[in-house]
This record gives C-alpha cells, sequence and structure tokens, in this order.
C-alpha cells in the first residue's frame, strides 16, 4: 500500500513539474511586438530635447526596448521617406499597450505634436 501511495505521489509531482515547464516554454514562444513610428518632424531640436528624450526613459521604464532611434536610413529602392524612424521592441501588445494608453505617455505626445506628426503602429514579430 505503501508503494502505491509513494507512486500517485510522484505521479503528481511529476505532472505538476511538467505542466509548469510547458508553460514556461509556451510564454517564451511568445511573439515579441514592434511599435513602428515614422514622424514627420519640423523642429529637430525642441523635438528631441521635449519630447524624444521623455518619450525613450519612458518606454524603456515600461518595459520597451529602442531598436531604431531616427538612424540614417540608406535607401535601397524607392524614394526616402523624410521622416524620423524609431522602432521600439515590445514582449507583448498588453504591454505595449499599457505604456501607451497611460496619461502621461499621452501628455508627451501632446507636446510632440507641436514639432512632429505622428505615424504610428504595430507589428506582431515571429516567436524567437
Amino acid at each position: 500500500m505503501k508503494t502505491v501511495f509513494y507512486f500517485a505521489v510522484a505521479l503528481a509531482g511529476g505532472a505538476a513539474i511538467g505542466a509548469a515547464t510547458v508553460q514556461s516554454i509556451h510564454a517564451q514562444a511568445k511573439p515579441p511586438v514592434y511599435m513602428i513610428a515614422q514622424n514627420e518632424v519640423s523642429n529637430l531640436d525642441a523635438y528631441v530635447k521635449e519630447y524624444s528624450v521623455k518619450s525613450q526613459a519612458s518606454a524603456r521604464a515600461a518595459g520597451g526596448r529602442p531598436l531604431i532611434l531616427g538612424g540614417k536610413a540608406t535607401v535601397l529602392d524607392g524614394t526616402p521617406p523624410e521622416t524620423r524612424t524609431v522602432v521600439v521592441v515590445w514582449d507583448s501588445m498588453e504591454k505595449l499597450e499599457a505604456w501607451y494608453h497611460v496619461p502621461e505617455t499621452q501628455a508627451l505626445r501632446e507636446i510632440g505634436k507641436k514639432y512632429a506628426t505622428f505615424h504610428v503602429f504595430a507589428v506582431e514579430g515571429v516567436p524567437q
């Protein structure tokens, strides 16, 4: 009888560990989300000082990881965009939206709108 009891406990423990492992693996397979902004900037100095630096710090604090922050574009085909491109990667759409829709972020955007026209969208990437 003792053997059956120990076997049942071991079986239940193994099932719990297996379920936790599967959950962990599933969470890792979630694709990243890329926020892409192509901003038409009218006053670059004011845009950087009053908006960009603060927005970047806010996004980093909320879990965003910048990949592109208005770097030099090399045209491979077509006409180059006359915009400042920003790409920030997020772990999930929920984290991006949680940061984007808070009053502090929206207040920063109002400041930024004095110096730029925003074109912002999010794209789901492929699982890593």
